[in-house]
């Protein structure tokens, strides 16, 4: 990879307890209809989603679509080994299914001020091989990156500030792929002061 501030870990898990895992996200993880209405408009998300955290912690992500949930049993062990794996405290995680080929993200960057000036973010997948793309915000440079299951990518300090990143459409993809992004959400109070110190 030539972008020093992703770090990509192959065979985090290895292909039997990705089976496992990514059959629970299937078969008995409870999903949210992804039809959406906010400031009037009505949109359909192009996934499925969930949003996990500590209880206290509060995130603007899409507007505050999603309703945070608890952690449960098995996303609280996939939390211990990332955080035992990266040495890196995590406090919240958005889950992704992606159905098919056809449901995406887009181009954006993980750069909301919860998430303080640097974070590091821990991106698990489970499933179909998914191209992850980054682009430059300067450069414009871009690199394709192969997510296959039971990897693990850590995009580390500075990479939200200097890159964009989607996974884009893939119309020859029929099998879904599970994504898990662990993050640290930073305290309210601690936002607040930062805001203030800035001002």
């Amino acid at each position: 990879m030539q972008c020093s501030e992703l770090e990509l870990i192959e065979d985090f898990y290895d292909a039997g307890e990705c089976t496992r895992l990514l059959h629970y996200f299937l078969k008995q993880h409870a999903w949210p209809d992804n039809r959406y209405e906010y400031g009037g408009r009505r949109f359909v998300l192009p996934r499925l989603q969930t949003w996990h955290a500590d209880a206290g912690i509060r995130y603007n992500y899409s507007n505050n679509l999603l309703v945070t949930r608890p952690w449960n049993v098995v996303l609280s062990r996939l939390r211990a080994d990332v955080e035992t794996k990266l040495k890196q405290a995590f406090n919240a995680v958005l889950v992704n299914c992606y159905r098919n080929g056809e449901d995406h993200v887009s181009w954006h960057a993980d750069n909301e001020p919860e998430l303080g000036e640097s974070p590091c973010i821990a991106s698990l997948s489970l499933g179909a091989t998914r191209v992850f793309s980054c682009r430059h915000n300067r450069t414009l440079n871009t690199e394709r990156i192969l997510l296959a299951a039971g990897s693990l990518l850590v995009m580390r300090p500075g990479f939200q500030r200097d890159w964009q990143h989607s996974v884009p459409t893939e119309h020859g993809i029929l099998n879904p792929r599970i994504n898990l992004t662990f993050r640290k959400v930073i305290e309210p109070a601690v936002v607040a002061n930062s805001l203030n110190w800035e001002a």
